[in-house]
């Protein structure tokens, strides 16, 4: 069973993120596509997160916390995101 201030961390940690994030390629480029995906993702697993969280199901909330901000992490070390460099919210390439 998960902590239910360790999913609120996390809730915070990726809403923050979801905030903070743009995105960096072209629109008429091929991987804007690719980056709007990307970020629907992980606003959808959000939100499930969230759902999940407000009808105490503390495991599938954190599950889905966690697969929204790996979504986020994914477009930032692919470049699809501008993170401004930020390491603490992201796992950034270099």
């Amino acid at each position: 069973m998960v902590d239910e201030s360790r999913v609120e961390e996390y809730l915070r940690k990726t809403e923050t993120a979801l905030e903070k994030i743009e995105i960096t390629v072209p629109d008429r480029s091929h991987y804007s596509r690719m980056a709007d995906d990307f970020l629907n993702m992980a606003r959808s697993y959000y939100e499930d997160a969230v759902h999940f969280f407000e009808n105490d199901d503390l495991d599938n909330a954190f599950a889905c916390v966690n697969y929204a901000h790996g979504w986020l992490d994914a477009g930032a070390r692919l470049g699809l995101f501008d993170t401004g460099g930020d390491d603490e919210l992201f796992t950034l390439a270099e």
